[in-house]
């Protein structure tokens, strides 16, 4: 099951409280004060591993709590800290905080680790308020408790390439023709549920990663079909391919499908349609798809977008697609990157 959101509930340890205590020696007439500080609370920690790729785990367990530290001992003994709680999530995960919505940290790499919640700091015992006027101290502090948030967790796929079309456009087709994901392919809406990630190998020793997002409609924005909870997973894409169906069973003609992901792309956010993309016309296998495919070249040649022309079911076009989406992302990787996270 592909989660990429959750909310959960982070507390880290509480800090130990130091003691009052006094020492009694043999021969040391007055003693002295001997209480320990208290041991710090334990921290939550996250980390990002490649092995996860959902945030299901987090759905269901969604209550964590690290370990508290140890009140001090006499003789001067501080009190053991509490354990870290470390929470794995996937790359790619943004981690934020639900109540005042600032950003916490964006977990891009492998192995990447940051504190989401501090321990508390342990109390001090007596004998660190010893003075030569006040050698019998009975003070000591309590210990401080640690950070409580609650998360919003999204996940947020990394991708070179994000396919973006109309239902039944042929993204699925297309990744599955030139990649070894496997996504679900069908003759129906909304075949595809959930993202699909595939790598793209081009040129010598070459490659990039393609992601497949389930289809929009019109007023997706809305919330009609499966609404716009999965475009989050292009804002990281460096480059868009908006596929156009222009065979005679597409439900839109060509030009009012690419302007309807366009409203519906601003509509999500604003920067994607000032992203660098393509326009690449799928399914000219079908008979009787010229005059549509001659009308969706003309729009794109008056408005200067590239426009590429493919049959994912007969790989008519594949190796020039690659080619020219290869080179588009070697451009773009050398360039400082500006995409949304």
């Amino acid at each position: 099951m592909f989660v990429d959101e959750a909310h959960i509930s982070v507390r880290a340890g509480r800090g130990g409280n130091g003691i009052c205590s006094f020492r009694r020696e043999a021969l040391v007439p007055r003693g002295g004060p001997d209480g320990g500080d208290g041991g710090d609370g334990g921290d939550i920690v996250m980390t990002a591993s490649h092995r996860l790729t959902t945030l299901l785990d987090l759905r269901y367990q969604n209550q964590y709590e690290a370990q508290d530290g140890r009140a001090g001992g006499g003789a001067n003994c501080t009190g053991r800290s509490g354990e870290d709680l470390t929470i794995v999530v996937p790359v790619g995960t943004v981690v934020s905080d639900d109540e005042t919505k600032e950003m916490l940290v964006d977990f891009v790499e492998d192995g990447q680790t940051a504190v989401i919640a501090h321990g508390g700091r342990g109390g001090k015992g007596n004998s660190n308020f010893a003075t030569s006027i006040n050698r019998v101290p009975t003070k000591c502090t309590p210990g401080t408790s640690g950070e409580e948030r609650t998360l919003r967790l999204e996940l947020k796929l990394l991708a070179d390439v994000g396919l973006v079309g109309l239902p039944n456009a042929g993204k699925s087709t297309l990744i599955a023709a030139i990649s070894a994901a496997r996504p679900k392919i069908a003759d129906y809406p909304f075949t595809t549920l959930v993202p699909n990630l595939g790598v793209v190998r081009w040129g010598s020793h070459r490659s990039f990663v393609m992601a497949d997002i389930p289809g929009l409609i019109e007023g997706a924005h809305d919330g009609k079909g499966l609404g716009v909870q999965f475009l989050r997973h292009i804002q990281r894409t460096a480059f868009l391919l908006h596929l156009i169906d222009v065979s005679e069973w597409a439900t839109q003609d060509p030009v009012a499908g690419f302007e309807t992901l366009q409203r519906e792309l601003a509509a999500y956010d604003p920067t994607l349609i000032h992203r660098p993309f393509a326009v690449v016309a799928t399914k000219v296998d079908v008979i009787g798809t010229s005059e549509r495919l001659a009308e969706l070249q003309a729009y794109c040649r008056r408005r200067g977008y590239p426009c590429l022309v493919i049959s994912a079911a007969t790989n008519k076009g594949l190796s020039d697609l690659i080619t020219y989406v290869g080179k588009q992302v070697d451009l773009l990787r050398k360039m400082p990157c500006e995409t949304s996270s």
